[in-house]
């Protein structure tokens, strides 16, 4: 089996931070990246320390979401300087993982 490093990046927000539309619009648009997902997180907490969950009680809805999206080393780590240059980002993270061809 074939295989090439590609590098993972994940990107963490919440429902509340009101860019997952612009961001996935910007990944296909902007920075060609060939795939994107996002997502939605039923409970999750960040740096803040506060408790993101989908209780009844809470309508509000602030879940945690994640995008990931996945390319050559060099092009995720371009993108990603590029979307702390344009969003409202507080946390992203990237690792080398094996694309199975």
């Amino acid at each position: 089996m074939k295989t090439e490093t590609v590098r993972i990046a994940r990107v963490y927000l919440t429902e509340a931070d009101h860019q997952l539309s612009e961001i996935m619009q910007y990944l296909h648009d902007s920075e060609s990246i060939s795939g994107a997902t996002a997502y939605r997180g039923v409970e999750g907490y960040g740096s803040s320390g506060k408790m993101h969950d989908s209780s009844l009680i809470d309508l509000s809805f602030n879940l945690p979401i994640t995008v990931e999206f996945f390319d050559e080393s060099n092009n995720v780590l371009t993108v990603l300087e590029h979307l702390k240059e344009n969003f409202n980002l507080s946390q992203t993270i990237s690792w080398l993982a094996e694309r199975h061809l």
